[in-house]
């Protein structure tokens, strides 16, 4: 179930506006373009709840690896749908909808604006657009591709899946074995291929006008560099010893959805001696990169994005942008600055 809305001391508006017609905003971007700075900002703007939209930071003690915000920082602006299953559980793009729906839902009560930021371009766009009524997840079919993976690697089960569903592979990476696995038990379970699913989406797709701003990096080589710095400085903060705690829990282990994430995967793999530490730190960064690479391309092919540069703008400025275009969205209650505290 969703989080709790944050309690704030706006009351509720007397707006006539049925909530459908209400705005939604979606703040996203590739990895390390500093999308917490900009809600977090905008939060201190605006009467808003922050909705955070990352397959990561939903899990428990996925802190360091998943650049969670702190508890400090959570305490000031607080971001539902983080720290919301154990890392055992699984969460998916249908999961979200739903949380995420029922608080967009509180949050226009409430007479207030819902921010949802994040990364995890899958379930951006399965809010925007709706999701096809999929099979349910079934662990003896994951358990049995996860052995099958374990065999044969990886590429070899892209290569499954390009053979069942060129649509897929086309659009999955090679490396990113969560999807591959999902496409591959879909298939198992309904004799139909994902794309197949997609192409018979239901009426579920998000009703409101929604407001995209895409957080873009021009210097692509710029970004880099800040991804490689920043999985540095998670290394120093301890991301193996918070992978070590992990594992040691019996309920926890690698094939995990939760413990393929970027990061995690990786120091796993250098726990288990498979890797040596300047290993860690390169396989670390090439995939953060590659993640980015990855979110870049969700974002091309999004439509009616307004481009923020995020390499030359700060976060207040960027907050800035996006506050006016909220107001000049309607003269709602709901969309107006926040009273000056005394």
């Amino acid at each position: 179930m969703p989080e709790e809305l944050p309690a704030h001391s706006s009351q509720h508006s007397d707006r006539q506006t049925p909530d459908s017609a209400l705005p939604v905003v979606f703040i996203l971007g590739p990895t390390a373009t500093g999308k917490t700075a900009v809600a977090t900002a905008l939060h201190q703007r605006i009467n808003c709840t922050l909705i955070s939209v990352d397959s990561s930071q939903v899990y428990r003690r996925l802190d360091i690896g998943s650049a969670k915000p702190g508890p400090e920082e959570l305490r000031q602006c607080p971001h539902a749908l983080i720290d919301i299953r154990e890392p055992w559980e699984t969460y998916s793009a249908a999961d979200f909808c739903t949380d995420a729906k029922a608080l967009i839902t509180e949050t226009h009560a409430l007479g207030k604006v819902p921010v949802l930021v994040g990364g995890t371009m899958l379930y951006f766009k399965a809010l925007e657009e709706g999701l096809s009524e999929l099979p349910r997840a079934n662990q003896e079919v994951r358990d049995a591709l996860n052995r099958e993976a374990s065999a044969v690697g990886w590429e070899a089960m892209h290569n499954k899946l390009a053979t069942i569903d060129p649509e897929s592979a086309a659009r999955i990476h090679a490396n990113d074995p969560q999807r591959i696995q999902r496409a591959l038990e879909v298939w198992q379970l309904s004799g139909r291929s994902l794309s197949q699913w997609h192409a018979r989406q239901n009426d579920s797709a998000l009703p409101n006008p929604i407001l995209k701003f895409a957080l873009q990096p021009v210097d692509r080589a710029l970004l880099h560099q800040v991804i490689n710095e920043r999985f540095q400085v998670m290394l120093q903060n301890g991301l193996v010893a918070e992978v070590k705690a992990l594992a040691s829990e019996a309920m926890i282990h690698r094939e995990l959805p939760s413990m393929r994430s970027v990061g995690y995967r990786q120091a796993w793999s250098f726990l288990l001696g498979e890797i040596n530490e300047s290993q860690l730190l390169e396989t670390g960064q090439a995939a953060t990169r590659q993640l980015a690479k990855r979110q870049l391309t969700w974002l091309r092919s999004m439509d009616n994005t307004h481009d923020l540069d995020c390499q030359s703008m700060s976060a207040s400025g960027m907050s800035d942008i996006i506050a006016t275009s909220i107001a000049a969205a309607g003269a709602l209650p709901s969309l107006q600055d926040k009273p000056a505290k005394p």
